[in-house]
């Protein structure tokens, strides 16, 4: 009785550090895997897996938007729909670029390797996104079939898309997910929209450079948090956070680390 009434107590004093309009919003999450090949597209999936089982741990839906697959293994990027209350505040928390370390099984020569992937939030706006009006001649919008991926006996699926481009951002999304050109299109359209409020909303508050700076690019010094697995170490750049079991971290044990970062933010406001 006293640790559920503990637990409790904890989610209450968490959400009251959520400060965002669209903090208790469903949000989309996209995982872009950086320089490095295979490596770094196995790396992607590892975090993909992670997250899995993290948003199965808050009994959140999530479902696929569109998927690029890596070469020889992985996911070059992933863009995802996650349903759950708080999504956004919660997965705002793991916004940047995240760095692993560790002897890669690629490696003939079991060399150490270090791979970056980032990681990117944007709410789904129920409203306002599909109420924001963008000019018809902003937007090129492009249907084409793709192969997704091997079907049965290694023949590819195919798979009805929309490539979505607003011109003056150069902001793109693909939408594969639905069965309908007719229906990627709507969600294509809903993701740029959501994209584009984000963006219009981080200039009203002046703090542009401030999100998209915290990702900055895909590669060596722009980490969030490193994962390092020669070292047994997962450590957390931006408030010092740090555990000393990575499997369990990359098994979707991470609400240590969204919570350690939710306090540091609210120590900076």
């Amino acid at each position: 009785m006293v640790k559920t009434v503990e637990r409790n107590y904890e989610k209450v004093e968490l959400h009251a550090l959520f400060t965002g309009p669209h903090d208790i919003a469903d949000c989309y999450v996209q995982i872009h895997a950086g320089a490095g090949g295979t490596e770094a597209c196995d790396w992607a999936s590892m975090l993909f897996r992670m997250y899995l089982r993290y948003w199965e741990r808050q009994g959140w839906d999530v479902s696929e938007v569109d998927r690029t697959d890596g070469e020889q293994a992985g996911i070059r990027s992933i863009t995802l729909v996650v349903k759950g209350t708080y999504a956004t505040g919660l997965m705002n928390c793991e916004v940047g670029v995240h760095r692993l370390v560790r002897i890669s099984p690629y490696d003939a020569n079991a060399r150490r390797h270090t791979s970056f992937a980032s990681v990117d939030v944007t709410p789904v706006f129920e409203n306002e996104g599909v109420e924001l009006e963008i000019p018809e001649a902003d937007l090129e919008i492009i249907a084409f079939v793709r192969a997704s991926g091997p079907g049965g006996q290694n023949v590819n699926k195919v798979a009805s898309a929309i490539r979505v481009t607003h011109k003056p951002t150069g902001l793109q999304v693909v939408c594969t997910s639905e069965r309908s050109q007719v229906q990627n299109r709507v969600l294509a359209l809903n993701l740029i929209k959501a994209k584009l409020q984000k963006l219009e909303e981080a200039k009203r508050d002046a703090e542009l450079a401030k999100l998209y700076g915290e990702k900055g690019e895909i590669s060596f010094g722009s980490q969030i948090r490193s994962y390092v697995m020669d070292d047994r170490r997962v450590k957390d750049h931006r408030n010092g956070h740090e555990v000393f079991q990575p499997d369990r971290v990359l098994d979707g044990d991470l609400q240590e680390f969204i919570d350690a970062q939710l306090r540091f933010k609210a120590l900076k406001r």
